[in-house]
């Protein structure tokens, strides 16, 4: 082995006899620990959550690079998204809204901009599938309200939305939806209405106006199907119940001071000024925007409404 490796048998026996340093030590000891949050949640947590995880629950500072080291080392990786590859146009018959959320995702208070959307959810190996209506509130990412049906049809919308309500009795937040049927139905829109909620809408064919509850369903659907076994009705709708628990509760956010959604939510809750958690600068978005602006000058302010 020495022979081909090209090293000193004097050199590989000091090497194997010597004092292993005690940042080594703890590196194996973080490996180990790295590898059994790999285990307990899946694959799903990459370097980021991972370095989250392992501060919060044990109380260290360790940096992502040096997390990110460990796991190349040890052999550990997150899923990677799906690239979603469709949107929902609208009949244009419909009725409809205006985009008054116009891209606007941050939120300053809980319950101020609340986001939904449909998504389907099929149980593998199977035709057969069920319908999540899920409602998210901005300022947090927390789920506040959801439902699980076999049908798209209105009353899954009506009862998360009822649900929503009564956990936030004296919310009437602006509520944005895409143009799906159900959010454009007269009985729908005097129902937000009555409860004095303003009604926004994206525009048509531009699935980047509700991008967070669009966010929101590929992160179930790549963590939750890696993180349970799902097979039959039954456990998708355990799963589905878990998995929500998991992500309110114990889903570590980096923008929220490595906090979890409902964490964030009951703290400002309880302030009498919410604390503020601006969302991240994209710069690969304000290169864009820059190099537009220096193509078409006269044109740029249209494009940037994009952003």
């Amino acid at each position: 082995m020495c022979k081909k490796l090209n090293v000193s048998r004097a050199a590989y026996y000091r090497w194997l006899n010597r004092e292993i340093p005690q940042k080594e030590l703890e590196d194996i000891e973080l490996g180990k620990l790295v590898l059994k949050y790999h285990q307990n949640y899946s694959g799903v947590l990459g370097y980021r959550r991972m370095t989250m995880f392992i501060n919060r629950h044990y109380n260290k500072n360790y940096r992502y690079k040096r997390i990110r080291r460990i796991m190349r080392i040890v052999g550990v990786s997150s899923t990677i998204k799906r690239v979603r590859k469709c949107c929902t146009v609208s009949n244009k018959t419909d009725q409809k809204a205006e985009n008054i959320l116009n891209r606007n995702f941050e939120a300053y208070a809980p319950n101020e901009k609340w986001t939904t959307d449909v998504c389907e959810l099929k149980i593998p190996k199977s035709d057969k599938k069920f319908y999540l209506s899920a409602f998210l509130d901005l300022y947090d990412r927390s789920i506040v309200g959801w439902q699980l049906s076999d049908t798209n049809d209105n009353k899954l919308v009506f009862d998360t939305l009822n649900k929503a309500i009564e956990a936030n009795p004296q919310a009437q937040p602006l509520f944005h939806s895409d143009r799906g049927y159900q959010y454009t139905s007269p009985a729908f829109r005097n129902k937000l209405k009555q409860l004095g909620i303003q009604q926004s809408m994206s525009r048509v064919g531009m699935c980047i106006d509700n991008c967070p509850s669009e966010g929101l369903w590929g992160i179930i659907k790549d963590e939750m199907y890696q993180m349970y076994d799902i097979h039959d009705e039954k456990s998708l709708i355990q799963a589905l119940i878990d998995y929500i628990e998991f992500y309110n509760y114990h889903r570590y956010q980096e923008r929220y001071d490595c906090k979890a959604p409902m964490e964030v939510r009951l703290e400002a809750l309880q302030a009498d000024i919410p604390k503020r958690y601006p969302i991240p600068i994209n710069r690969r978005i304000e290169k864009y925007k820059a190099n537009l602006a220096s193509k078409n000058p006269t044109e740029s302010s249209a494009g940037l409404e994009l952003f």
